[in-house]
């Protein structure tokens, strides 16, 4: 059976977020109160799927979850989103990931356990003659067994005709390399926040991080999270600034701009409309607990 056609493939992780709200200061060999706990779903990849289909964007997923509840969860929260899952696999052998949230008076901390997230390999993304405009590829870093076929796998995506982009997120190894900039060449979008470039580049600031990665992927979005996002295109630096909101939870902020910014882009809008809509996103997603809380509904 032929898959129909979307206008983006999302490829990456999909896991579940614990939030725990507490004002108490964790100490070994102590049990402290939580004031609110909250089960999401997370993963940057799942997160920019989800607000990415809710702004009107008919998505397909790639990745992989457990045959477990928490697989479960996953499978049910992206399909609310109206994501077509027919690239979602389940492993019969691995758990679904789960990050768990710490968020302290405000200042916030996590833990991962990957689970199921570095397994997604070059053959879970569904590559074929019109079936999709554009690849985007979240949390680059974690995707351990894509790595190798990465470059071939954008470079692929290229000659059918597809736009891509690419979110790298933070290196556990920080190592800053897993094949990366054999991949850039074929992105048109690429994703880093102010850290990540700079860490990728060895630049001191996010504007000579963005150049020196321009050199490489077409258009550079630095995020710098209250900031707003610096972008270099075609020779062009210009920032964007933030919107200004109340935050409540940061968690998927920068995978809500990516969503927004897609969103418009994939509509034919320019390079900066899209990153305006991607700070309005951003500015979206904090006003609420989780990284898709706020695009419940369109």
């Amino acid at each position: 059976m032929k898959a129909k056609k979307v206008d983006c493939i999302v490829a990456g992780e999909a896991n579940v977020d614990l939030m725990v709200q507490t004002t108490a200061r964790l100490e070994p060999g102590k049990e402290k109160l939580a004031k609110n706990v909250q089960l999401a779903l997370g993963g940057s990849s799942a997160i920019t799927a989800f607000n990415l289909s809710s702004l009107g964007a008919r998505v397909r997923f790639a990745g992989v979850v457990g045959r477990d509840a928490f697989g479960q969860f996953v499978e049910e929260r992206l399909a609310s989103a109206g994501i077509d899952l027919t690239s979602l696999r389940r492993s019969e052998t691995e758990k679904t990931g789960i990050t768990v949230w710490f968020d302290q008076s405000g200042k916030r901390s996590g833990v991962t356990y990957p689970g199921t997230i570095p397994l997604l390999t070059s053959g879970d993304i569904p590559l074929e003659v019109n079936t999709a405009r554009h690849l985007h590829v979240g949390h680059y870093f974690l995707l351990k067994k894509l790595h190798a076929n990465a470059p071939a796998v954008f470079a692929k995506a290229k000659a059918l005709g597809l736009t891509t982009s690419l979110d790298c997120n933070y290196d556990p190894a920080e190592k800053w390399d897993s094949h990366i900039r054999k991949v850039l060449p074929y992105v048109d979008i690429f994703f880093p926040n102010e850290q990540e470039a700079r860490m990728l580049t060895g630049s001191k600031n996010a504007g000579d991080a963005a150049k020196a990665l321009g050199e490489l992927a077409r258009t550079v979005a630095v995020k710098l999270g209250r900031r707003g996002v610096l972008v270099y295109s075609e020779g062009e630096l210009f920032r964007i600034p933030a919107v200004k909101a109340r935050v409540v939870d940061t968690t998927g902020a920068g995978d809500s701009f990516n969503a927004g910014f897609l969103a418009q882009f994939l509509q034919g809008a320019t390079i900066r409309a899209s990153a305006k809509a991607g700070v309005a996103a951003a500015a979206r997603c904090v006003r609420q607990v989780g990284g898709t809380a706020a695009f419940e509904t369109r």
